[in-house]
């Protein structure tokens, strides 16, 4: 019987298993071998796993702090068995992430009382922004929601054209200008139109360079300005994307963006075709920043909305 009581659909569930099973696979795999010939955790034991919530893609951080969680518990249990340790675990990388992860949520909401939520879009090319706002758009508007895009990212034609792309499938409005426009002014005109469309969500994209964080926080922090001019506590919500697949490169671009901007959320997209999504435990320590949405597939219902319970549920299950 599962340790967490189920609250996702039984189909989101098995997207959800699928989507973490070559984590899941390569770390029991790892575990194992680390606690091979032994009957209690022991030093021995305490450092090969140290090795393993490195080796996944866990940080080094948050993996010393699981250890040190662990070892406090092995100074009480003289005699703590390796037979135990699966549900040692499963008990102190749930309780990180509580730390964070503070709500429940099991579908896509907004607050209730905001109208326009603005929601600002951030991550380097590449990681599946522009994907996962599509998806967002998807979710929302199949909750009754009026949804408008803003294609802010006028770096590259390619985005703004990829945006369009995912309007048209979602049947969405979109406001982009021409490739080389100035964001701001893209982000000023989604938003007023937002407003005078009666939407109940904007989501902004923005550019994914980092080759000049100076530049880059310029950038978003005017953005911020001139959609205030329009909705005074925009945004909402800035939501960082993030390549699961890339491990330790995750950390690193979380670094560089949250030092360019105020990031209040994380997507985490790609964690199907990976073995590296400890690396969800790990960003979401280091950062204090809560995940929100997690990829766990191609397709346009595979943007899930991140449920810790249901996370730990499938990476132990």
């Amino acid at each position: 019987m599962s340790f967490f009581k189920k609250i996702f659909s039984k189909e989101k569930k098995e997207t959800l298993d699928k989507g973490l099973e070559k984590t899941k696979s390569s770390f029991f795999s790892k575990l194992s071998k680390a606690v091979a010939g032994k009957a209690k955790v022991d030093d021995d034991v305490l450092d090969n796993l140290e090795e393993v919530l490195v080796s996944s893609d866990v940080g080094v951080e948050t993996t010393l702090k699981i250890i040190d969680r662990i070892e406090e518990r092995v100074s009480r249990d003289k005699y703590l068995g390796t037979d135990e340790l699966n549900q040692i675990l499963r008990e102190e990388i749930a309780g990180l992430l509580s730390e964070t992860n503070t709500g429940d949520e099991t579908d896509f909401i907004i607050p209730v009382n905001t109208k326009p939520y603005v929601l600002m879009v951030v991550g380097v090319n590449g990681v599946g922004k522009t994907t996962t706002i599509g998806k967002l758009a998807s979710q929302f508007k199949k909750k009754g929601l009026k949804v408008v895009l803003g294609a802010a990212d006028t770096f590259r034609a390619a985005a703004i054209d990829q945006l369009q792309v995912w309007a048209d499938r979602t049947d969405v409005p979109i406001v982009r200008q021409e490739m080389g426009s100035d964001p701001a002014s893209v982000a000023y005109d989604t938003v007023q139109s937002g407003v005078n469309q009666g939407a109940d969500v904007i989501i902004i994209d923005t550019a994914g360079r980092l080759h000049n964080k100076v530049n880059l926080m310029n950038e978003l922090t005017k953005i911020k300005r001139v959609m205030q001019k329009v909705v005074p506590d925009a945004p909402h919500d800035v939501l960082l994307v993030l390549d699961g697949s890339t491990g330790q490169n995750a950390f690193e671009q979380a670094k560089q963006f949250t030092k360019a901007t105020e990031v209040t959320s994380l997507a985490v997209t790609k964690l199907d075709g990976t073995a590296k999504g400890g690396v969800v435990i790990g960003i979401s320590d280091q950062f204090q920043i809560p995940v929100k949405y997690i990829g766990v597939g191609e397709g346009i219902d595979d943007l899930q909305v991140f449920n810790k319970h249901e996370f730990v549920d499938s990476f132990f299950k």
